[in-house]
């Protein structure tokens, strides 16, 4: 790893506090400062708002278009941050409940202001080509039910559409570590997130 650690953090929880994969997030933070005390940490909640929905607005400052009103430049502005947090950073460690058997759309909208052509990916003759390469990303996903196996496998729209887009902008090496069956109660829940806790600790120590 890079002598100074850059790591962006990323939440879309609605639940805050109460949220598991945020819970996760914070402890994968924590794992990987203890490891490199001069980590560079930024942060990302999209559970409370940061990232507005697309609009008309938002999607024609989106597109690089000079900015007509306020709004677009304000899109614009928005997105050139979220990109270059994503640019600083080495590592991401994504928080990515299943809502609806995909991501929340909090977290879609983060994506439609990083996904940019001709800024995080552009089109050649051979297809399109990510420009955020070289970076590493954890992704925490948690589920109510079972999704990574058995009946329920293909109704997951989450891990798929997560690893489309990453690899879109050319972010490859993606590890999911999820925490399932969190709604079957207690016990399986409190043996779920302990589980997950174990193999990002094994992740970090990698």
């Amino acid at each position: 790893m890079p002598s100074t650690l850059q790591v962006l953090a990323v939440t879309s929880s609605a639940l805050g506090d109460a949220s598991a994969s945020n819970k996760l997030v914070n402890d994968t933070i924590a794992q990987l400062t203890a490891r490199n005390p001069g980590l560079q940490l930024a942060t990302r909640d999209l559970g409370n708002g940061q990232v507005p929905h697309l609009d008309l607005d938002v999607a024609i400052a989106l597109r690089g278009e000079t900015p007509a009103n306020a709004a677009q430049a304000a899109a614009q502005k928005l997105s050139d941050e979220l990109i270059a947090e994503v640019k600083a950073a080495d590592v991401l460690v994504i928080g990515a409940p299943m809502y609806n058997f995909g991501i929340p759309s909090t977290l879609k909208a983060w994506f439609d202001y990083v996904l940019r052509a001709g800024v995080t990916f552009r089109y050649t003759e051979a297809g399109p080509e990510g420009l955020m390469t070289g970076k590493r990303a954890i992704v925490v996903a948690t589920r109510g039910g079972l999704y990574s196996e058995g009946p329920a496998k293909a109704m997951d729209s989450q891990e798929p559409h997560l690893r489309t887009m990453l690899s879109f902008i050319g972010i490859t090496d993606i590890t999911f570590v999820y925490a399932e069956k969190l709604a079957f109660g207690p016990e399986a829940r409190e043996a779920s997130i302990d589980e997950a806790k174990g193999k990002l600790e094994e992740l970090v120590a990698a």
